[in-house]
């Protein structure tokens, strides 16, 4: 059991410090990396990434894994924006189309890998090299804008969207009072059950979860406020937390990721539970093709190019076991966090991109060496 909390201590550590010297060595090397108006793209770039990541931590849990999500954002987003701008079709009923066909996509893989046994590395190593070519033949190897010029849409407004100040403070108090109101609760259970709860430790976390909270909008009011991708990221992640740690769903995933058989004979519905999680994933591809195309503008062959490496990566960095049956949804926050930080601080930079790909490679094998390390 020691041995277990010393390299859950150990991997926490390394990840709090690895960040920490991320943003030391960027704020250093460009003051502006820690402006207001960096950490508000960064908090869009962070959105892009760990939604997701969210989505594969749900496919990585039950001992799955998914090469195809990066095209499919390509893919997803490519085909709403051309419903967009060549078909005339409104915003809303495009985005909607373009999800549920990610949806059904994902469901599929997710039936032809535990109907016919098939890896759901191979499954999706074929999804990648499929959708990279339909989403080049949906633009037609063109940019292909989310919206007709002059007209921003739904679409548009994605990631230019944001809370006014005062919206921004409402919402901060909100999320203290439920913090608040969600230690009272634990307290009062505690007391009514002689569960053995420590209530000031309890408050102090609720409350420093209102003080990052109301940080974070005070240095987004720095810029233009909130931004709106933010606000679905912490939905996204709202939705995975109570689903993988407080339904009898995402137990069933963090037993099949720890043993399968067991998992049947336990009674457990191996392969629903499955394709439920890649329908998920399809969920998580769509918001995510929506978000990094609006964000650049328009559609072009380069987007979603390695976001599902990145995906993985924040994953395992979070704490995520690629085999399965290990991780939490904060987790998988937190090595999101990491990689958007490393990303925008080279953008900012200007890197060349032949060393982003060197970097995103060594962090991503790095982060693989630490996962192998620590279930040994």
């Amino acid at each position: 059991m020691s041995a277990k909390i010393g390299k859950k201590t150990l991997r926490e550590w390394s990840s709090a410090l690895a960040l920490a010297a991320i943003v030391a060595t960027f704020a250093a090397m460009s003051p502006d990396f820690l402006g207001a108006r960096n950490l508000s793209m960064l908090a869009i770039e962070l959105s892009n990434t760990a939604i997701l990541a969210l989505g594969m931590f749900l496919v990585i849990l039950p001992g799955h894994i998914d090469l195809s999500a990066g095209s499919g954002v390509g893919l997803i987003g490519g085909a709403a924006a051309v419903l967009v701008t060549r078909f005339g079709w409104p915003a809303a009923p495009a985005m909607l189309a373009a999800g549920a066909l990610a949806y059904a996509i994902w469901r599929l893989m997710g039936l032809l890998i535990v109907s016919q046994k098939m890896p759901a590395f191979i499954i999706t190593l074929g999804g990648l090299l499929v959708f990279k070519g339909l989403f080049w033949l949906v633009i037609q190897d063109a940019t292909v804008p989310v919206s007709p010029a002059g007209a921003p849409n739904l679409y548009a407004r994605l990631t230019t969207t944001y809370l006014p100040p005062w919206a921004g403070w409402v919402l901060a108090a909100g999320v203290g009072a439920w913090l608040i109101a969600g230690w009272a609760r634990r307290a009062r259970r505690a007391a009514r059950s002689g569960e053995d709860y420590d209530a000031e430790a309890g408050f102090l976390k609720a409350f420093l979860g209102f003080q990052l909270t109301a940080l974070f909008v005070a240095v987004m009011n720095g810029f233009r406020g909130v931004p709106l991708p933010a606000l679905l990221l912490a939905a996204s992640y709202l939705a995975v937390s109570t689903l993988t740690e407080r339904t009898p769903f995402g137990r069933k995933l963090y037993a099949i990721g720890g043993n399968a058989e067991a998992a049947l004979l336990a009674g457990i519905d191996v392969d629903a539970a499955v394709i439920a999680a890649f329908a998920l994933m399809g969920a998580a591809v769509a918001l995510t093709g929506f978000l990094q195309t609006a964000y650049a503008g328009a559609s072009t062959t380069t987007v979603g190019d390695l976001m599902e490496l990145d995906a993985i990566a924040a994953c395992v960095i979070g704490g995520t076991s690629l085999f399965g049956g290990r991780g939490t949804a904060r987790g998988v926050l937190f090595g999101a966090l990491i990689m958007a930080a490393l990303l925008n601080g080279m953008t900012l930079l200007a890197v060349s991109p032949e060393i982003k790909f060197v970097t995103r490679g060594l962090v991503l094998a790095l982060a693989v060496w630490l996962d192998t390390r620590l279930q040994s």
